[in-house]
């Protein structure tokens, strides 16, 4: 964790504390320091530069498969078509014959 962020967690943290606690001074505040550390630590986070990559990463996947869904679209579409002409061509049409009898 960024030591700033942690630094200006365990700031709020004294500020809200009973008056009381604050006249304790810097065992306080090496105590809440160190709970923050070790709690955060715990977390299973990343960090933003990790979060960033991956976001991109994310966004190349999903404009990849955009395109794919649009290219199987189009096959399913000419496929379809093809299925038709070739139905068409293979309609016979029958004309009766004379009975000659």
């Amino acid at each position: 964790m960024d030591p700033k962020k942690i630094e200006q967690v365990a700031r709020q943290i004294q500020n809200v504390l009973p008056q009381g606690l604050k006249d304790f001074g810097d065992d306080v505040d090496k105590k809440i320091r160190t709970v923050l550390q070790s709690q955060l630590s715990k977390l299973d986070l990343v960090n933003r530069e990790e979060f960033d990559v991956q976001t991109q990463v994310l966004l190349r996947t999903r404009e990849k498969l955009s395109r794919l869904e649009q290219r199987l679209n189009e096959l399913e579409a000419g496929q379809q078509t093809q299925v038709a002409q070739v139905e068409i061509t293979e309609v016979v049409v029958e004309t009766p014959t004379e009975n000659k009898a």
